[in-house]
């Protein structure tokens, strides 16, 4: 596959995903996804966090990144070909050995009845990175780079494995191929803090040693403020800030993000949460409300903002999808709280 050396690695350009769902005699149009654009350049390999809470619409994106939905509108790019035209053989034989997933649980990954040596091998027949004679020498090279060794692992079923162990063979039968892509989906969620922190450190080691270019996808923002380079927040769909992470996580902008932010419980028993919500009603409504997503909760709620969809604007080099940042005037406003709540 030829290359320009301009062309992005990864290019989603205004990609919405509707889901239609059925209830009684009528169908709703769902919208998992909605206008979201993210750009990953192919020179510079970096980690591309995605955050936001559970039913944000981050798990659809990564789906449809690794070809396991396709997209109702909107274009989704990698390198120079649009994923949607590839044929099966391209996709086979091409894409699956340059974008690799790694799914939150390695368990469901992996069959109980079968070795856990047998993927390894498996996928290095499949896409001929070694011979028969060098396969063994070619695994254990690549589980070296996750800090286990084909002696660790061969002849052992998933079962006999910690949670750590099994997530790190994903990880190293994601990079079997040699990708240029891979997309986690929740990869430390169901570990706890020390082996978080481990595997964390190793999506930054092959970023840097590797070369590899890794989408990040996680509601923990501590890993990825720590691990991204760059951070895109979603809300029901929505990309509603997104630039660096020092930016976006250090300094949010988003009346949203900076909930987030603020929503990390304290350990602090002073500082608990007090405010009972009901999410099942919060998530109706911002799906199903016609202006911003976030007006029901948001501090600085205008008259528009109940109408009108907020566009992306550019301020201190990152986009934001709020009317906050339509005007200087507003934006002072916002930053002493003076803005009418209505």
């Amino acid at each position: 596959m030829s290359q320009q050396s301009n062309t992005p690695l990864l290019k989603i350009e205004d990609v919405t995903k509707v889901f239609h769902i059925r209830e009684g005699f009528s169908t709703t149009e769902f919208h998992a996804v909605d206008k979201a654009s993210i750009t990953i350049e192919a020179d510079s390999p970096k980690i591309f966090a995605i955050v936001g809470e559970s039913g944000s619409g981050k798990t659809t994106l990564a789906r449809m990144v690794l070809g396991m939905e396709t997209p109702s509108m909107g274009i989704l790019q990698y390198r120079d070909r649009v994923l949607a035209e590839l044929s099966n053989k391209e996709l086979k034989q091409w894409f699956y050995k340059e974008v690799q997933p790694v799914f939150q649980d390695p368990f469901a990954a992996f069959s109980p009845l079968k070795r856990i040596d047998h993927y390894l091998y498996e996928t290095v027949r499949n896409y001929k990175m070694a011979s028969r004679k060098e396969a063994d020498a070619y695994i254990d090279s690549v589980l070296r780079e996750v800090g286990l060794t084909l002696a660790e692992v061969k002849g052992r079923y998933p079962n006999e494995l910690s949670g750590g162990q099994a997530q790190r063979v994903a990880i190293a039968r994601a990079l079997i191929t040699k990708p240029k892509l891979i997309v986690a989906d929740e990869p430390v969620s169901m570990l706890d803090a020390s082996l978080r922190m481990s595997v964390v450190n190793m999506f930054r080691k092959l970023k840097e040693e590797n070369q590899v270019s890794v989408i990040y996808i996680t509601h923990d923002l501590a890993t990825a403020y720590y691990a991204g380079d760059q951070v895109a927040v979603m809300l029901r769909g929505w990309i509603v800030e997104k630039g660096t992470s020092e930016q976006v996580l250090g300094n949010p902008l988003h009346p949203y993000t900076q909930n987030l932010k603020t929503s990390i419980p304290s350990v602090n028993v002073s500082d608990a949460w007090k405010e009972k919500i009901d999410l099942a009603v919060v998530e109706a409504d911002e799906y199903t409300r016609t202006g911003c997503k976030y007006a029901g909760r948001c501090p600085f709620v205008m008259d528009k903002c109940h109408n009108h969809i907020p566009p992306n604007f550019v301020h201190e080099g990152r986009a934001v999808k709020c009317f906050l940042y339509e005007d200087p005037e507003t934006m002072a406003q916002a930053a002493l709280g003076e803005v009418v709540v209505t």
